[in-house]
């Protein structure tokens, strides 16, 4: 293997696998590692593309300001490919992103304006129509504009499409893919159609996008719902989008696609993406319509370290309602930490305070039961802790039973959920009890998830 002298000559070549575990029916499910890419996904190819084909035409050079709006991982794709250019880069993000892909994209030296995700296309504040306006008010920017620009399904007409053919030696039945900028579809779409005309084009679309509907039935739908999963699916037909070849689409909803996508870490040992799962979930529905064996290959268009605060937290999925306990038929059913499965994060009366602030901080939560091996004797919250400390500093070495309230809310577990609305309005938790036996806590957020979850 050559020495590389730059991360963007590690863009594209990405390995296919070969699935072996999950069930493909009567077909060969291929994997194609798009992960594997530098930063992480397949639009690190539209990115480098892009910014190449802007400088060869003069219209950018180092110094400059770009911008663009992404959902997704062209954020990322570009702030690499500035970064090692040495371009300033301006991304307009939805509010849905997840916080590690913020973070990368901050790390890299982009500055991040966040938006709303629950506004259409027209809207002022949606994420295109907001980075197109920060261009245009930027003295000597560029809009990137990934939509309109023809620079990106050339990446995939003349890099990702040729590439996969040669890998397959040309023997590719179906490909499934996602359409978020429609630059990977409509590539492929042109590159296929002059050398492997033979290959079907399957659109995995999630539930709420309108291109399901246009793919199957041929009506453009003017209204789109909301979805979680990142980077793909559409409330309008991107202008350089080409549908012409694709054969049929699937419409995949959020809880199917983060399920499908651990399913394929568990079963498979790859990391993907949440748009990984609703791919992967399309493909293996089409394999398993197939009555004759077939080639299939799918992307798993991004690494799924982006994701572990989300899809891959089990805390999350419960939250969303997309993994389910046993329900209970009571109380126990809104605690989402149980102490009897050691998931609560608890601290002990003789802990330091310092103690019980990192592991607030680590865990994320804002109150700490105190317990005295299997008995609760305090709770301890971040304004107990504050109190506490607030002008001697040296008080965080003091033992948590200093400044824990020993005055407990605790509610049996059969009492109705109305018991549970005198406690909040105090200010506190609600510590939940089997006779002498603590449960665990519920939350304000706990009883509003729950409340969520049974209008889904």
């Amino acid at each position: 293997m050559p020495i590389h002298q730059s991360v963007l000559e590690l863009v594209g070549e990405t390995p296919i696998v070969q699935a072996r575990r999950l069930d493909a029916g009567l077909c060969t499910l291929y994997l194609k590692l798009e992960s594997q890419n530098p930063g992480g996904s397949i639009k690190d190819r539209i990115g480098l593309s892009m910014i190449e084909a802007a400088e060869k035409r003069g219209d950018i050079r180092p110094g400059d300001t770009l911008v663009e709006g992404t959902a997704g991982n062209t954020g990322i794709g570009l702030a690499l490919v500035a970064q090692q250019k040495g371009y300033k880069l301006v991304l307009v993000v939805p509010d849905k992103m997840s916080r590690e892909k913020i973070f990368n994209l901050k790390a890299m030296g982009a500055q991040v304006v966040l938006t709303r995700s629950d506004v259409a296309k027209g809207h002022p504040d949606y994420y295109q129509d907001l980075a197109a306006k920060l261009a245009q008010e930027t003295p000597g920017a560029y809009f990137i504009n990934q939509f309109g620009n023809p620079d990106n399904p050339a990446a995939h007409e003349f890099g990702t499409g040729p590439e996969i053919l040669r890998q397959m030696d040309g023997q590719l039945d179906a490909i499934v893919f996602g359409c978020g900028s429609s630059g990977t579809m409509t590539g492929l779409s042109r590159c296929f159609a002059q050398h492997s005309p033979q290959t079907e084009l399957i659109l995995a679309d999630p539930v709420g996008s309108i291109l399901e509907e246009y793919i199957n039935q041929g009506t453009l739908s003017e209204k789109s719902a909301s979805w979680m999963v990142e980077g793909i699916g559409e409330d309008f037909l991107p202008p350089i989008s080409d549908f012409s070849r694709v054969k049929k689409a699937y419409a995949i909803s959020d809880k199917e696609s983060f399920l499908t996508a651990r399913e394929l870490l568990e079963k498979e040992g790859i990391l993907g993406g949440s748009s990984t799962g609703t791919l992967l979930a399309a493909a293996l529905k089409y394999c398993r319509e197939q009555t004759t064996p077939k080639k299939v290959l799918v992307f798993v268009c991004d690494t799924g370290n982006k994701y572990l605060s989300k899809m891959y937290n089990d805390y999350w999925m419960l939250d969303n309602g997309f993994i389910e306990r046993e329900q209970q038929g009571d109380l126990r059913d809104l605690i989402l930490r149980p102490y009897s499965q050691r998931d609560t994060v608890v601290v002990g009366p003789a802990d330091l305070l310092v103690t019980a602030y990192q592991r607030m901080k680590l865990y994320d939560v804002s109150q700490l039961p105190v317990m005295d091996g299997d008995n609760i004797v305090g709770i301890i919250d971040e304004s107990d802790a504050l109190l506490h400390v607030y002008g001697d500093e040296a008080r965080f070495r003091d033992p948590v039973s200093t400044a824990m309230v020993s005055k407990l809310d605790r509610i049996e577990a059969g009492s109705p959920i109305e018991s549970l609305l005198p406690v909040f309005d105090r200010g506190h938790v609600a510590i939940v009890m089997d006779g002498p036996r603590f449960l665990g806590l519920i939350t304000r957020i706990d009883l509003l998830n729950w409340l969520r979850r049974r209008v889904q």
